[in-house]
């Protein structure tokens, strides 16, 4: 079997005592990648917005603005298994094609959504959007990967995921500033007629169309560059000479993977990951305001401090895994989030909000860090456990409605639903402490971190 040259390079450098972050021949498509992180961080993020302002315009429960929140990231869970397919068969730069083309349409939906002023279409476009940011994510993250030496890849992974966060900040900044200020106030309605509701309603869904139309904007400009971009990847010839040798070595791959402890409680941990995530940043804008008190906008920029400060955690995160293993990190920065949860619950007021804010520390190193835990060593088998640790972006879309029904059964009582991201990030910790007690302290995706 051939060796690449970029395979030997890594070899030549790992005899030397380091490794390169990225191969050589994939700087630039390894920077096009980078981008698509933050591309579906501001979809994503946006989507946190949203909640709170589909509760505003439908007047809705939070159960029912919540359902943002299940039908994106449903669609995540429903697309994933096909992605990995796309994958298989034809590579990571069709799956990563297919991805964005699929979510500008679903960007571009959001046009018919504002102009029928019904909150399923608005579901229906999200859904389409996401299922190609489903797509998107099971090709670009272990493409991440891929593109480099083993040695390096879970910090690889870290450092694209860390612009994840910057797309996001963009994405609440296009919500707090261009759809709360100016959403319709509650006590103009008071005195509004029918024909008038539905005037503010259009003018509201409105508001929510122009941020989603500059997205799909931005994912047909990064299509046109990928496209045009040759994207040689070393793991993908080595994958193809695998698949010529043993047509079928794909037999058995969801059997293998079961078997395998670290990957199937790592999706479990992705799982509780997520939710947590998807909790903690849909009902920060709920607690600023109802908790604290703060108006709409104030509540707004809280939740962008959380995600700038997100945003830096992964950046300082980026460091620290290059001086420890990453699940001592995981255990760590997990104990934190449940503790920052429970203090949430408990101090109903600054202090509980502080917390809330802070849980955006914690969770900065989870995502990429599970993932590449969770790969490890899984060879051919790495794009369908690929779309697994994907599917369970699931908890995104089960854990807030869960969160919204116990509010609404306390009374609207936007702390004491802090309990559920809590319990989360308690799995999360778990998970850290089983690698910890395992026996892969010297295997090479963590060694760089072990000294």
């Amino acid at each position: 079997m051939s060796t690449t040259p970029d395979a030997v390079r890594a070899d030549d450098e790992l005899k030397n005592g380091k490794a390169r972050l990225v191969y050589p021949a994939l700087t630039l498509p390894f920077i096009l990648l980078v981008a698509c992180f933050a591309a579906w961080g501001s979809a994503a993020n946006l989507s946190d917005v949203l909640v709170g302002v589909f509760k505003k315009i439908f007047t809705m429960s939070n159960f029912e603005s919540a359902l943002v929140q299940f039908a994106y990231y449903g669609a995540y869970f429903t697309l994933a298994i096909p992605a990995a397919f796309i994958n298989k068969r034809f590579g990571y730069k069709t799956g990563v094609l297919t991805g964005l083309g699929l979510a500008a349409i679903g960007g571009l939906m959001f046009l018919p959504a504002s102009q029928l002023l019904t909150y399923n279409m608005f579901l229906l476009a999200l859904f389409i959007l996401a299922a190609g940011l489903s797509i998107l994510e099971t090709s670009a993250n272990p493409f991440a990967i891929a593109m480099g030496p083993e040695e390096t890849a879970t910090r690889r992974l870290n450092l694209a995921q860390s612009f994840n966060p910057v797309g996001a900040n963009i994405g609440v900044l296009l919500g707090a500033a261009l759809i709360l200020p100016r959403l319709t106030k509650e006590e103009a309605k008071q005195g509004m007629t029918p024909e008038q509701l539905v005037a503010s309603q259009e003018r509201d869904l409105g508001l929510v169309l122009g941020p989603y139309l500059g997205i799909a904007a931005v994912l047909v400009i990064i299509w046109v560059l990928i496209f045009f971009t040759k994207m040689h990847n070393p793991l993908e010839d080595h994958e193809h000479e695998v698949g010529g040798a043993h047509p079928h070595a794909q037999k058995g791959v969801f059997g293998r993977l079961f078997r395998n402890p670290h990957y199937r409680w790592g999706v479990v941990a992705q799982f509780f990951n997520v939710g947590a995530q998807v909790c903690a940043w849909s009902f920060t804008i709920q607690y600023a305001e109802f908790v604290v008190g703060y108006s709409p906008f104030v509540a707004g920029l809280w939740l962008q401090a959380s995600l700038l400060l997100f945003l830096l955690a992964r950046f300082l995160m980026f460091y620290l895994l290059g001086k420890f293993r990453p699940t001592k990190l995981l255990f760590a920065m997990g104990a934190l989030g449940v503790v920052l949860c429970l203090i949430a619950v408990v101090s109903q007021n600054i202090v509980g909000l502080i917390a809330v804010v802070g849980i955006s520390f914690s969770l900065s190193l989870m995502f990429p860090t599970i993932y590449g835990v969770a790969l490890q060593g899984l060879g051919d088998d790495t794009k369908f456990g690929a779309a697994g640790l994907v599917m369970a972006i699931l908890g995104g879309a089960l854990l807030p409605p869960l969160q919204g029904r116990i509010v609404d059964a306390a009374g609207d009582n936007q702390a004491i639903g802090f309990i559920v991201p809590a319990i989360a990030l308690a799995f999360v910790t778990a998970y850290a402490l089983f690698d910890l007690r395992t026996n892969r302290h010297g295997s090479q995706l963590v060694s760089e971190a072990a000294h």
